[in-house]
């Protein structure tokens, strides 16, 4: 697939246990099945050309003559398929049996990886009939070729480098140093494991932990297959559990006894990113294994996994509302700190009636709470001026009074017509000069109080005004401690939104009146119907900018890929056209103000991106932005021809 993409796919096949021919026939109508459906990778489970649980059957000669034979029909049938096959099945080497995993690919067996760690404990007798691994790499003969055989195998993509394969078979993973983290390191990004996990109380959930929890360590995606309930059921019963995990989440699961086929997109360019951002993946050091090559073919077939609109914001109501919790607690955490370094007597917070200042202010009650401080120690400033409504003003008021803060209310009106005097500015002239002084202004009046106070000024900016520059330089961009700086906007509103689902009636009222006030800096005289500014209108809706934020910052992304993402998560909503834009406008934007994030105040450290120069984004204020917009300029060309 396109953009770093692999459509991989799990699934237990109808099975007959110790009839070779039937299972292969059922394999064969699986890579069929998943062929249809565009997978690039089909694992299958333990010994599923046999069955897992043929017993003393593994030693008789006919089944395993019989399984070799069926192992190269399946083989033959991945010829002219876009797809590479893993399978489990017994093999003989060198006078020993071995639990196998044959991975399949354009006709022919690729390679062979036994099975490391045999279990002989519980319900498992494996070391009965099987022999673990050996050490070292060698070839086995199958079908009169040489095959490559051994544990550290590297089926590597021609077609997309990042996707490189490795194999793992069942208890390899349950153990202490499962080998799956040694293929990783020598550059793994895909591991496939061919499984047959019995089922027992608890067991499902513990997969569901497992699984993912080993995708995170390896910084990898894993593809695991499970017998089904067609296994013999004499002491155990399976149920064809599948899961496909990526850096510890789950992408996608048969449920147990469903007969389904679990399929998604592994992100294989998500991953190398990943491992190249973090220093502390250890790569191994070259030619600890052997690599082998394949060829699938590069196509395009939509995703199936989901692209979250809001990536951001949990979809669950209710890890929405614990996540909610857990960032105002660390806000007003952070907050605490600071105002007890700083022996701060006051908070002092600018109120607009607006989202920001109100998720603040709301941040700063909690710190002085956690003080045990009264509440009369957060000193919230309003300043009206040309642009203010009578609406903003009005919650601003309304907010303070519930929650029991200090209010003051200071017009800054004749204070910046002085200033235009000064400076000899025409108050006809709405431009940015108009606007900019209001905020300045305000700016000013705060750092003042805070003097008057022994207070520190709290800033409301958030983390989506930060990436694309809307704030005034050293205006609303200036505080002695930024409690928002690492919030997206989308995020700061279900907070808001959260605090109001939890509050008294009149309480809730307002915030959910702030919550229902378009986003604007009223900097310019309201028209006749309010509200004259409208953030969105005029810098993009932000749930476009903090998607394109979450994929350039934390991701690294391409343009290409980042619109790719976009058009499966609001294709319904914005068309392409829309969406290259607001992209443009972002790529523009992020790029040209990087000089305000370069000076940044402190403030917490909330999710995975923030821009704080201090912390994980470090970018040079006058970097060129040509690259990617040539990038964009390259897809709008594409549109046009």
């Amino acid at each position: 697939m396109k953009y770093g993409f692999v459509r991989v796919a799990a699934y237990a096949p109808e099975l007959r246990v110790a009839d070779c021919d039937f299972n292969a026939s059922a394999a064969v109508d699986a890579i069929g099945e998943a062929a249809g459906r565009g997978v690039t990778l089909l694992v299958l489970p333990e010994l599923c050309i046999t069955g897992y649980t043929c017993g003393d059957l593994f030693l008789q000669q006919p089944l395993l003559r019989a399984a070799e034979r069926s192992l190269l029909r399946v083989a033959s049938a991945t010829r002219g398929q876009k797809m590479a096959v893993v399978i489990g099945v017994p093999l003989r080497h060198c006078g020993k049996l071995y639990n196998c995993a044959a991975v399949l690919c354009g006709g022919r067996v690729l390679g062979v990886v036994p099975k490391t760690h045999i279990p002989n404990y519980g319900e498992f007798y494996e070391l009965r009939h099987f022999s673990p691994a050996p050490d070292g790499l060698s070839d086995i003969e199958l079908g009169g070729a040489r095959v490559p055989f051994g544990t550290d195998l590297l089926f590597c993509s021609r077609d997309l480098p990042d996707f490189r394969l490795a194999v793992e078979i069942c208890e390899d993973l349950w153990v202490p140093c499962p080998p799956s983290a040694r293929h990783a390191a020598a550059g793994a990004t895909v591991i496939a494991n061919c499984s047959a996990s019995d089922e027992a109380i608890g067991k499902t959930d513990y997969r569901r932990s497992l699984i993912p929890g080993q995708s995170a360590r390896c910084v990898c995606g894993y593809v695991y297959a499970s017998a089904g309930p067609d296994e013999s059921t004499t002491d155990l019963v399976f149920s064809g559990h599948h899961l496909i995990a990526e850096n510890g989440a789950v992408l996608a699961e048969a449920a147990p006894f469903s007969g389904s086929m679990a399929v998604s997109e592994i992100d294989v360019q998500r991953l190398t990113f990943e491992r190249r951002r973090m220093n502390t993946f250890d790569a191994a050091p070259a030619g600890t294994h052997r690599e082998i090559f394949f060829e699938t073919g590069l196509y395009d077939v939509p995703l199936t996994r989901a692209v979250p609109r809001l990536p951001f914001v949990p979809s669950d109501d209710g890890a929405r509302a614990e996540r909610c919790e857990a960032i105002l607690n660390l806000q007003a955490r952070g907050l605490k700190k600071r105002l007890m370094h700083s022996h701060a007597k006051t908070a002092v917070i600018g109120i607009s009636g607006g989202l920001d200042s109100c998720l603040a202010l709301l941040v700063a009650v909690r710190a002085i709470d956690l003080l045990a401080l009264p509440r009369r120690d957060v000193v919230a400033v309003t300043m009206p001026c040309f642009g203010t409504t009578a609406r903003t003003r009005s919650n601003a008021e309304e907010l303070c009074r519930q929650l029991g803060v200090s209010l003051r209310c200071i017009d800054i009106s004749d204070s910046v017509h002085q200033h235009f005097r000064d400076i000899g500015h025409n108050e006809n002239d709405h431009s940015v000069t108009y606007e900019n002084a209001q905020a300045r202004q305000r700016t000013l009046v705060l750092m003042d109080i805070a003097n008057q106070t022994g207070g520190l000024v709290v800033g409301t900016g958030d983390l989506s005004e930060l990436a694309l520059g809307w704030a005034t330089y050293n205006g609303d961009h200036m505080s002695m401690y930024g409690v928002n700086a690492g919030v997206p906007k989308t995020l700061v509103r279900h907070i808001v939104a959260s605090v109001a689902a939890q509050s008294d009636d009149a309480l809730r009222r307002v915030l959910l009146d702030i919550l229902d006030t378009p986003v604007s800096p009223e900097l310019l005289p309201p028209g006749g119907d309010g509200i004259a500014q409208k953030t969105e209108d005029l810098v993009g809706p932000y749930e476009l900018h903090d998607f394109f934020l979450y994929y350039i910052v934390r991701w690294g992304f391409s343009p290409a890929k980042v619109l790719y993402l976009a058009q499966a998560a609001f294709g319904g909503d914005y068309s392409r056209k829309t969406l290259l834009y607001w992209l443009r406008s972002f790529y523009r934007r992020f790029f040209a103000q990087q000089f305000k994030r370069s000076c940044l105040p402190d403030g917490p450290r909330i999710g995975s991106v923030t821009l704080s120069p201090r912390g994980d984004w470090r970018m040079p204020s006058d970097a060129c932005a040509d690259l990617w917009l040539k990038e964009l300029d390259a897809l709008e060309q594409e549109d046009l021809s």
